[in-house]
């Protein structure tokens, strides 16, 4: 008999974007087999042009209850715990949580420990021009927000885009952004820049990134792991 143990049920609302749900799915694989796991995991797609447009719109009571109509078919399908890797829906996270059917794995939750954790009191964030405007959707307590010059946010948010419209990321893109980081942390004595949007994990790793950073990305699924092993299941299946 060999013993498999698997820690609890993921749902992932995928497709927002795709580049991005396959990261999260490939980093999950690898966390699992360090940990001799097999992933319990389940994949929705979630419409990105509703919840773009939701998100612009500040329909975030709107947004919250279409993602909570994915949540709840996860559950139904044997979902325990959920995230969802993707920056921008989290707007909505605060009517979500109290809509959800099981328990979420707040990304910007996250941001805010590692924030917290590192001490720092100035930072700045690459995003989407939504994610950088709204600071975050105003959820980032506790520290200061440093706004980038407007050329910088319209290239920041056109090189984010070309990025999820591809799924992946260039040399162009790596040089482009990082310029601007080293200018934010010059310029602006910034301590760190919030990689806010999953896709330029894509881009950007502990290898090719010489600027003081937090990858967002890489906080979530290193707590999505923590949630999914807090409650570990064995099953028995014969050689």
């Amino acid at each position: 008999m060999n013993e498999v143990s698997r820690g609890r049920c993921l749902g992932l609302i995928g497709g927002l974007g795709v580049g991005a749900t396959i990261h999260y799915y490939k980093e999950l694989v690898k966390a699992h087999a360090v940990h001799r796991r097999v992933p319990n995991l389940l994949i929705i797609h979630a419409d990105v042009n509703r919840v773009l447009n939701d998100a612009a719109a500040g329909n975030t009571v709107h947004l919250a209850e279409y993602l909570s109509q994915l949540l709840h078919r996860l559950s139904h399908a044997g979902a325990q715990v959920a995230a969802i890797p993707a920056v921008t829906p989290h707007i909505c996270a605060s009517h979500l949580v109290k809509l959800a059917p099981i328990p979420l794995v707040n990304l910007i939750d996250e941001i805010v420990r590692e924030i917290q954790a590192m001490r720092l009191s100035r930072v700045a964030l690459f995003g989407t021009r939504f994610t950088i405007e709204t600071k975050m959707f105003g959820q980032l307590a506790g520290v200061e927000v440093v706004m980038p010059k407007a050329d910088e946010i319209a290239a920041i948010h056109e090189a984010y885009l070309e990025m999820v419209d591809a799924g992946s990321g260039s040399e162009q893109h790596h040089q482009r952004l990082s310029r601007i980081a080293h200018t934010l942390c010059r310029r602006e004595r910034v301590e760190a820049i919030v990689l806010a949007g999953t896709e330029l994990s894509l881009l950007f790793n502990e290898a090719n990134t010489d600027f003081p950073h937090i990858d967002a990305a890489r906080i979530h699924l290193r707590a999505i792991m923590r949630h999914l092993l807090a409650e570990p299941v064995l099953d028995n299946q014969e050689n």
